[in-house]
């Protein structure tokens, strides 16, 4: 009884405000990764092609590539052609100016202020207003684009000190499937961040085992997201075995055997599985 008033009330709302925010609310995506429902949050539509539920069934049955560029930079190419390069500072590049850069601002290897200007969206990770929330909800042509803010520490020697929200987690929904890259991450995540980041099928994660967070800290991150796929990143000190050691047979192992990883719902391993690209 209670469910059909707040429905009749929600659609006499509707109607005084009239068609159009109707039609607008009809209009924003709603994030098919999110464990928690929640209301939907206000949406910059970077192309004026909208995907209807058609279209969305069709692009779950296509395939997803993704390329390591270097470092954290990960190429992403979804089936509409649109190309986002993660973590992106102008020195790890792809071979074609990607769509979509996005960017954190630990260190100037996973930013920069200068990007190329054939880029036409740049995703700050991060607030130039301190302590405040980056909030980025985008849809570009097939990938839907969000973050989840983090905090990061005031120094590289620094572990005491953080600044609030200065890392973003990114993640591209895009053809079903759910893509999340850690960024930088310097802390383990809180049960709040679980749930505004909700399901991931495919998870880049930081392997360096100190300048982001210990390897035993990053494998209990990687083990509650439990992606199918985990694709390495920022390998810098000691070697990714030590990374690897960190998990149980309930995980595999493989390497790459191509520079383009090519990926689907449908090819996801049904066993969480880390796949160390070409070039790591």
């Amino acid at each position: 009884m209670m469910l059909r008033v707040l429905l009749s009330a929600f659609t006499g709302l509707l109607s005084v405000a009239g068609p159009s925010f109707a039609q607008q609310a009809a209009r924003l995506p709603v994030s098919q990764c999110q464990a928690i429902a929640q209301n939907i949050p206000g949406v910059t539509f970077a192309s004026l092609k909208l995907p209807d539920v058609q279209l969305v069934q069709q692009s779950a049955k296509e395939e997803v590539k993704i390329t390591f560029i270097g470092h954290s930079t990960y190429e992403i190419e979804t089936p509409a052609g649109v190309r986002i390069a993660t973590d992106y500072n102008g020195v790890y590049r792809p071979q074609r100016t990607p769509t979509v850069a996005t960017m954190n601002r630990a260190h100037t290897t996973h930013y920069t202020l200068k990007p190329d200007p054939g880029i036409e969206y740049v995703l700050h990770g991060w607030s130039d207003n301190a302590g405040e929330k980056a909030e980025h909800q985008v849809m570009v042509d097939d990938v839907y684009i969000r973050n989840v803010t983090t905090d990061i520490r005031s120094g590289w020697a620094d572990y005491e000190t953080f600044q609030q929200n200065g890392n973003s987690i990114f993640i591209f929904e895009v053809a079903g499937l759910c893509i999340g890259h850690l960024g930088h991450l310097h802390h383990e995540l809180t049960n709040t961040h679980y749930a505004e980041i909700g399901r991931l099928d495919i998870l880049m994660v930081p392997v360096d085992g100190g300048l982001t967070m210990g390897a035993d800290s990053m494998s209990r991150v990687v083990k509650r997201l439990r992606s199918a796929l985990i694709l390495p990143m920022h390998r810098t000190g000691p070697p990714l075995e030590q990374f690897v050691s960190m998990f149980s047979a309930s995980f595999d192992i493989a390497y790459a055997k191509d520079p383009v990883i090519t990926v689907s719902m449908r090819s996801l391993p049904k066993k969480p599985t880390i796949l160390v690209p070409q070039g790591m």
